[in-house]
Formats: structure tokens, sequence, C-alpha cells
């Protein structure tokens, strides 16, 4: 009994120093960000402040501000549609079998391993045509599109533990195929909802090449505006922690409210029986 308490706690201890190690960037980060510009050294890049300076947050709110809510009309359309388009798709491929059904998911899964680089010049040249270059619907567009596969493969997975007797009786009482869709998967993929939201807001919202890319300054989401902080000579670390923050807060903000149902939507579907 004694053993196994001594490898429980020397388990724990050495959960506790890796957690500490991956935490010291966090660390750093913090207590630059509340530094004066003064304070900001190698030799005392570990000291605490002196005085909770928010100088750098104030600058860096400023300045990220208008691209602050590019991100948001962005991130929160492109979820959305992300989300409720994969739902659709999942419940067709995972309940509403045809021929040829497996071939076409094959396909869209093979969207994932596309790289974004080898469709960056046709894109921009694409997006120029149907005049939606240099816009956030035009954004939302192509990370919905990008998203699409790796939604569907959620909700495929999600939806193939729902028993199909439920669809079958559904159907015996005449309801159509959008009926079972919004009266019965919807309401039981909640937590399937959860899992894809959480992935796709966080991919669209750190997402940096097509921002650069197909956007300018006045329409570039915060990932771009956040490196544009960077002085061509001196770079004010403070300023540039605080904005880290700041543009992480939506994120970690996202996690903190939905992660309960983070790990329970993730299992769903992976049980059968």
């Amino acid at each position: 009994m004694q053993t196994r308490s001594s490898t429980v706690f020397f388990k724990y201890l050495l959960l506790i120093a890796l957690a500490a190690l991956f935490l010291v960037p966090v660390y750093v980060i913090i207590v630059t960000s509340f530094k004066g510009l003064d304070e900001v050294t190698l030799d005392k890049m570990w000291h605490l402040p002196k005085g909770l300076d928010f100088a750098g947050y104030k600058e860096a709110y400023d300045k990220l501000l208008p691209n602050l809510r590019n991100s948001f009309l962005l991130a929160i359309p492109a979820t959305a549609l992300s989300a409720l388009m994969g739902a659709m798709n999942g419940y067709v491929l995972s309940k509403w079998s045809f021929r040829g059904s497996n071939l076409l998911f094959a396909l869209m899964l093979f969207g994932m391993f596309i790289p974004y680089q080898s469709v960056l010049i046709p894109l921009i040249q694409f997006m120029q045509q149907i005049e939606l270059y240099n816009s956030i619907p035009g954004l939302v567009l192509v990370h919905v599109i990008y998203g699409l596969p790796i939604c569907t493969l959620m909700f495929r997975n999600f939806y193939v533990g729902i028993p199909t007797e439920m669809l079958e009786a559904a159907k015996i009482d005449g309801t159509g195929f959008f009926g079972i869709f919004r009266r019965i998967m919807l309401p039981l993929s909640i937590s399937g909802f959860v899992v894809v939201c959480i992935w796709q807001f966080t991919s669209v919202w750190n997402e940096f090449l097509f921002a650069v890319t197909l956007t300018t300054q006045k329409k570039q989401p915060i990932m771009v505006a956040l490196q544009n902080l960077s002085g061509s000579q001196i770079v004010h670390w403070n300023v540039q922690m605080a904005g880290a923050l700041l543009a992480a807060l939506p994120t970690l903000l996202v996690y903190a409210f939905l992660s309960r149902y983070f790990v329970r939507g993730l299992l769903a579907g992976s049980i059968k029986g």
C-alpha cells in the first residue's frame, strides 16, 4: 500500500514539474506585459515588475481594437456556418447512405490534407474574380470551405453512435429529412457542436496565412495585426506581450466556459453498444 502511495506521489510530482516547465513562457509573457519599457531586458526577464504598468495594454488595445473587431466578424460566422454545414454533411453521410457516399466522404477528407500554400495563388485570383478579395466575407468563405472536411468528420463520427431506430420511427411518423435533422439530430448533438465550435473557432482565430495574403491592413484579423506590432528596429516587448494576451483571451475564455463539454463531446460516438 505504501509503495503504491509513493508511486502516485511521484507521478503527481512529475506532472507538476512538467506543467511548471510548460507554463514558463506564459509566466514570462504575463510579467513582461505589466512592465515598463525600461524594465524589459534579457537579464530581468524573470523578475516581477516593480509595479503594475498598464501602458502596454492600453497601447496594444488602441492599436489592435479594429483588428479585434475584424476577427470576431470573421470567426463567429465562419464557425457557425462550418458547424451547421458539417452537421448536415455528417447526418447525411452517417444515416442516409446512398451509392457513392463512401467515395464522397473520402474525397471530402482529402481536402484536409491539401496544403494552403499549394492553392494560394489560384485562390487569390478566384477571390479577385468574384470580388471578395480583401473582405471579411471572403475570408469567411475560405474558412468555411477549408473547415468543412474536419467538421464533417467529427459530426459523422458523432452521429454514428445515435440509434438508427429513432430515425426509422420518425420516418414512419411521416417526418422528413429536414424534420428529423431539426427535431432529433440537433437536440442530441449539443456536445458535438461544442467540440466542433471550439475547434473551428480556435483554428479560424489563430490562422495567419490566409489572413495576411487575402486582406490588407484595414481588413486584417488580429493575428496579422499582432505581428505588425513589432517595430522595424526596436520591439516594445511589453506592448507585444500585452497584445499577445489580448489576442489569446477570446480563445482562452471559450475553453474556460466550455471545457467541461469538450471531453464529453470528443468521446461521444467513440463507444458503441
